[in-house]
């Protein structure tokens, strides 16, 4: 039911990892967020070079993953700062 209403590029093992990487940095799992987001890249890259996404679909991921790239660019935990301070 969750599923109708879905906005998406239709392939579901790249949209599950997007969903993964959205819960993880949610909740603040950075570390496995960041993780998400390489293996996101890589599995991207892999689908295209093998021909398996379409142009359009190629054009949602590629601006997702930018999206991604941008928002968490300083999102690690060497970079958070101790509320004690």
């Amino acid at each position: 039911m969750f599923g109708l209403f879905q906005k998406g590029g239709k392939n579901k093992q790249l949209d599950a990892v997007i969903r993964k990487i959205e819960m993880n940095a949610a909740n603040n799992y950075k570390d496995a967020a960041q993780e998400g987001l390489r293996e996101l890249e890589e599995e991207l890259h892999k689908l295209m070079a093998e021909g398996k996404i379409s142009g359009k679909q190629r054009a949602y991921y590629e601006e997702r993953l930018a999206a991604f790239q941008e928002q968490m660019k300083k999102f690690t935990h060497k970079d958070q700062k101790p509320t004690w301070v």
